[in-house]
């Protein structure tokens, strides 16, 4: 029993051992101790009527959002985000910036939006007008009255959202949409005039709150290039013309496409994809050897334009405005059609559109 006790107690008296707690231990903290408080209310818009509302740029930062049982609204989302979902709105004007994953409507009619994100989808929604960027197949289902256009808009801090959400400028599906509910002898879904104005859709937001974003729908300005998509084409001839990677792919693929519609040719598509020497002869067949060390600097963008003369006045602005630019573009009339198909369906399939 005495052996109980034999040995001194090696514990410090309480008091010891809180001064030396505070002296030589701070108390552990956490990466999640340190997070900035997330109120669900910032994110969020609710039961709102006749209302201008939004969030301006830089309240987000790629978070997720939500909107519904909202009632003729105009509602702007002016910086980017993770997913956005808009349930049970009724005749509300929208403009949702780079989205990185999906915006998905539901129970939504008589709402007009321009949106940009990497998947569409609606899901039992009446009579929408969409100027879209979507970087996969927008989807439909269980929805009519359906009407589309391409994205055309543009504010300071866009193009650097467009990059933080993820999504290439110049990949827009926006025409190409899958009805997942068809009905037999109606048409679910069409094509917007395409003088249609973005402006006459979604207004210009006019509150004192919003009036520091500097917004512009002008075509010549607008952060994606504007395509014709699947729009009837007004000529059999249409012409590839390939940039690789450097350092001024995107304001030269701008360059070309403003001197081109300028000389009234359509743009009727726009990719930017990864490539492997392997896909050189798919694409370029006989010039492969001469790009494969280019496809390996990193994503080419291609362009189609449309038009009679299409093929002479693009190798024209090649030699003439980007000689010093690494490009590819269609040699003639006969092969230029070969061209557009052999990259497009490439591309298609290599983003699993």
């Amino acid at each position: 029993m005495g052996c109980l006790f034999s040995k001194k107690s090696k514990r410090k008296p309480e008091k010891e051992q809180a001064e030396t707690t505070t002296d030589e231990e701070a108390p552990k903290q956490y990466s999640w101790d340190k997070r900035e408080k997330v109120d669900p209310k910032d994110y969020m818009l609710t039961g709102l009527k006749d209302e201008t509302v939004g969030r301006l740029p830089g309240t987000l930062n790629g978070q997720q959002f939500a909107i519904q049982d909202c009632e003729n609204c105009n509602i702007y989302v002016f910086d980017h985000s993770a997913t956005i979902t808009i349930d049970d709105c009724t005749n509300c004007r929208l403009f949702l910036g780079p989205v990185k994953g999906s915006v998905f409507f539901r129970d939504c009619k008589d709402c007009k939006c321009v949106v940009a994100c990497q998947q569409f989808r609606t899901r039992d929604c009446k009579k929408m007008e969409v100027f879209l960027s979507c970087a996969t197949q927008p989807i439909i289902e269980s929805s009519s009255g359906m009407r589309f256009s391409c994205f055309q808009y543009y504010y300071p801090e866009l193009a650097f959202q467009f990059k933080d959400a993820s999504l290439s400028i110049f990949n827009n599906n926006w025409s190409n949409i899958h009805d997942f509910t068809p009905v037999s002898g109606e048409t679910n879904w069409s094509l917007l005039p395409e003088d249609t104005a973005v402006q006459d859709c979604v207004p210009l937001p006019d509150t004192d709150g919003f009036k520091a974003v500097r917004v512009s729908t002008e075509a010549s300005r607008s952060i994606v290039p504007i395509t014709s998509g699947q729009r009837r084409k007004n000529s059999d001839e249409s012409c590839l013309f390939v940039f690789f990677a450097g350092d001024y792919t995107t304001a030269n693929a701008r360059k070309l496409t403003d001197e081109m519609v300028g000389k009234g040719f359509i743009l009727v598509q726009t990719k930017e994809v990864s490539m492997r020497p392997e896909d050189a002869n798919r694409v370029f067949h006989q010039n492969a050897e001469d790009y494969t060390s280019l496809i390996e600097k990193g994503p080419v963008v291609a362009l189609e334009f449309n038009g009679d003369g299409a093929v002479e006045a693009c190798r024209s602005m090649a030699s003439d405005v980007f000689s010093s630019a690494k490009v590819y573009v269609s040699e003639n009339k006969a092969s230029a059609c070969r061209d557009v198909d052999n990259f497009f369906n490439f591309a298609d399939m290599q983003m699993g559109i």
